[in-house]
């Protein structure tokens, strides 16, 4: 199928280059059949792009969404560049929690001589090597080289367990650092007592961080397959060293954790982990994952794709950790003392829904709402029961709680879109008008729109008041400093598009003052373009226009983003945009040259997070390394130009998510799964631009790359089985098809509808006349 668009390229001098374009998969390799049993855990690479990582980044021994999630560390210091930090080759722990803004219960086993007895708290670091290291989801092993120690991690989901094999003339032992700094946040008022002859539990506190403004606590219970030989407190560190029986060479050990109370964390253990056979909970915890990753079946391209698309599908599992116990007793930070609440439980007396730790949905609308609203409503659901419940406990609907409280991570009211997607997908239908309620509060003063990033005690930092009143937030915003990313131009554009999802809402709902209103609100875009630049421009609380801008200067006005990347932020109203441009024709050239130049920088601004400041990396005009720009390619599809969105799509796909090493993956800046989900979005030609907000949600299709996809539909939320997505291959050299068919039916426009899709189906991209 072509679009009758031949004589607008015509003035933009590119048609050439889309005719020859080769398909994504012109080293392509035979495929397996979708029908040959995959073990998906083994198509998964977690070492990607771990030389860039930050804390939450890397996952080895956990479960999806698991509140465990045991890894070695081998930087212990800050939020960024520490975890699992591929190019460092010392481990300096095991620890339980990598999770947004917390981190506890570092453990290191060691093996003790005279000598080293009265220097093992402060001297216990070993050097490994990745040569004899294993790592899976669900599992990872590696070999302490300064003790001779094999080390084996799994887990369930609030239960890790370990398994060390100590050589045969070692007197065996494991340090609890309980008081350490260990990633984002102190570890502080360790504790630890022994029960009975193989039992422990404790206790530490998780200081308050800047981000995290409350202190949070962690329970454990700690159990062994062997009798404890003595135990050793270090006075002036206040951690501990665990010696066990000498004459047991394999120990094994359970770690059950709680934020609630050490009853709880016992409870947790007892519930999930009653036995100690390490081999089980590994081929449990990957069978827990090949039934989420299978989900998606692929077939075609290379291996390493197959292997790569694995990974990103493993990353939009991860980094958000579920913060209840399994009697769903959950930690509420929101008031000002500590809560123990209490999640609703069924007939069975089984939680309704999970309770959860979470960065913020910043830019989640283009990426988890998209692909979790498809393939796993189920998780989707349950994040917004959860959000739900911070609004039922603290007043607000969250952007990213932490530790049972709202950290105001980033801007805006990103939940909104997240949870309007939920709904028009008609993945929640129950107490429509109360989520209604929760949702606009958030876009009203006193809400998360008042708030700047990480503005705890005040509501002034998001400039809401001068929104409403003017249309437009200042830059800079003339009360003061009060939070992070006070950009005043990308605050109204994102307030803009947030406003048109709720708008979307309130129409649902028979709301039609509210449509009415938060629909003219959702215009405010209109009042940061400058005519005379052609792009987004900040303006001063006069209604000036910033002086001596340039439209490349890295967040002069605009969040983790410069001027010339946020001028394409309108997702709600991509004709209105292309309109104040000079129209489709012009909106099209200026987008295509600013990818031709983005091209030259490989679409991202360096290879990690930090480096987004570099003055050469920053002037970049299109950033696949971060959130403002995700939507780009897809711009061209809603301006009618589908043909350029599968050409620069696949261009970004080859240079920002096909590597598959430890030195590339996701630019260091992947935010809990949204750069994963967005390359499988991409990659299997599936996007929605305004974030499947409105009636029956439309995705924008192209091209996938691979041959054929199956998405098992879920039965609770979905009336289809399968929805397959397969493409005639026969002529590689040419990207563009000549027809597209669904069900057999071909389709006048590269969309379908959210309700077609889930009703099931076949989508199939024609190359070639058969």
């Amino acid at each position: 199928m072509r679009p009758s668009t031949i004589l607008l390229f015509k003035n933009i001098g590119i048609i050439l280059a889309i005719v020859l374009i080769s398909a994504c998969n012109t080293n392509q390799q035979p495929g397996y059949k979708s029908t040959e049993p995959v073990n998906y855990v083994d198509m998964v690479y977690p070492q990607l792009d771990t030389e860039h990582s930050r804390w939450f980044f890397f996952a080895s021994a956990s479960r999806p969404f698991g509140m465990v999630n045991l890894s070695p560390d081998t930087e212990i210091e800050g939020a960024w560049g520490s975890g699992y930090r591929y190019k460092t080759d010392t481990i300096k722990g095991f620890s339980h929690i990598h999770g947004w803004q917390t981190s506890g219960l570092s453990v290191m086993p060691v093996t003790l001589t005279k000598e080293h007895t009265s220097t093992i708290f402060e001297d216990f670091y070993s050097a490994f090597s990745h040569d004899t290291e294993k790592i899976s989801p669900g599992h990872h092993l590696v070999q302490l080289e300064r003790y001779g120690i094999k080390a084996e991690l799994t887990s369930t989901k609030r239960v890790g367990l370990h398994q060390y094999s100590f050589p045969k003339d070692a007197s065996p032992g494991i340090l609890f650092n309980l008081n350490t700094m260990l990633g984002p946040s102190k570890n502080q008022n360790g504790s630890l007592e022994q029960i009975d002859g193989r039992t422990l539990v404790g206790q530490l506190d998780m200081a308050p961080t800047h981000r995290r403004p409350k202190p949070f606590l962690l329970f454990f219970q700690v159990q062994f397959n062997t009798t404890l030989d003595s135990i050793t407190k270090d006075q002036d560190s206040g951690n501990y060293l665990v010696y066990t029986n000498p004459e047991q060479k394999t120990v094994l050990m359970k770690v059950g954790i709680s934020y609630t109370s050490i009853k709880n964390a016992e409870n947790n253990s007892a519930t999930e982990l009653d036995h100690w056979d390490f081999e089980k909970v590994v081929n449990e915890s990957k069978d827990e994952w090949n039934t989420l990753l299978g989900r998606v079946k692929i077939a075609g391209n290379t291996k390493t794709q197959r292997r790569r698309f694995y990974t990103d599908l493993w990353h939009a599992l991860q980094g958000r950790r579920v913060i209840n116990d399994i009697n769903g007793a959950y930690p509420d930070n929101t008031g000002p003392d500590l809560r123990i609440g209490q999640l609703p439980l069924d007939s069975n007396g089984k939680i309704q829904f999970n309770h959860y730790n979470s960065d913020a949905f910043w830019g989640a609308q283009w990426t988890l709402s998209t692909l979790w609203g498809l393939v796993y409503p189920d998780i989707m659901e349950d994040f917004t029961h959860s959000l739900m419940q911070y609004y039922k406990d603290g007043g607000i609907l969250p952007r990213g709680p932490s530790g049972g409280n709202y950290t105001y991570v980033m801007t805006g009211a990103s939940s909104t879109p997240f949870v309007v997607s939920a709904i028009q997908k008609e993945i929640l239908k129950d107490n429509l008008d109360s989520i209604y309620m929760a949702l606009r509060k958030n876009h009203t003063m006193g809400g998360i729109m008042s708030k700047a990033g990480y503005e705890h005690t005040t509501s002034l930092g998001g400039g809401l008041k001068h929104y409403m009143e003017n249309g437009f937030v200042p830059y800079p915003i003339p009360e003061g400093k009060f939070g992070g990313h006070q950009d005043g131009a990308s605050l109204t554009l994102e307030y803009a598009y947030q406003d048109w999802t709720l708008a979307q809402l309130a129409k649902k709902l028979g709301r039609k003052d509210d449509f009415d209103y938060f629909l003219k609100r959702s215009q405010n875009y209109k009042n940061v373009f400058d005519n005379s630049s052609g792009y987004m421009r900040p303006k001063k609380i006069n209604g000036e226009w910033q002086e001596h801008f340039d439209p490349f200067l890295y967040e002069n006005g605009f969040n983790e983003s410069n001027g010339a990347q946020s001028t394409w932020f309108v997702p709600h109203d991509p004709e209105g945009l292309a309109s104040l441009v000079g129209g489709k024709e012009a909106a099209v050239q200026k987008l295509n040259k600013q990818f031709t130049n983005a091209e030259k920088l490989g679409f991202t601004s360096g290879t990690s997070h930090d480096v987004e400041l570099h003055p050469e990396y920053s002037r970049i005009p299109i950033n696949y390394g971060n959130q403002p720009s995700m939507q780009t390619a897809y711009m061209f599809h809603v301006l009618n130009i589908p043909d350029l969105t599968q050409y620069w799509s696949k261009k970004v796909l080859d240079k920002v998510f096909s590597g598959l090493n430890p030195g590339t993956g996701y630019n260091g800046d992947e935010d809990q799964g949204l750069m994963g989900s967005l390359a499988v979005l991409m990659k299997l030609g599936l996007f929605q631009m305004n974030g499947g907000t409105e009636n029956n949600p439309k995705y924008q299709l192209s091209p996938p790359i691979f041959d054929e996809i199956r998405i098992d539909l879920h039965p609770k939320y979905y009336s289809g089985k399968t929805f397959i997505i397969s493409k005639n291959t026969s002529l590689t050299n040419e990207s563009i098809p000549k027809k597209v068919l669904f069900n057999g039916k071909n389709l006048e426009k590269m969309n379908l509808h959210h309700s077609s899709i889930t009703s099931g189906g076949t989508l199939k991209y024609q190359f070639d006349n058969p």
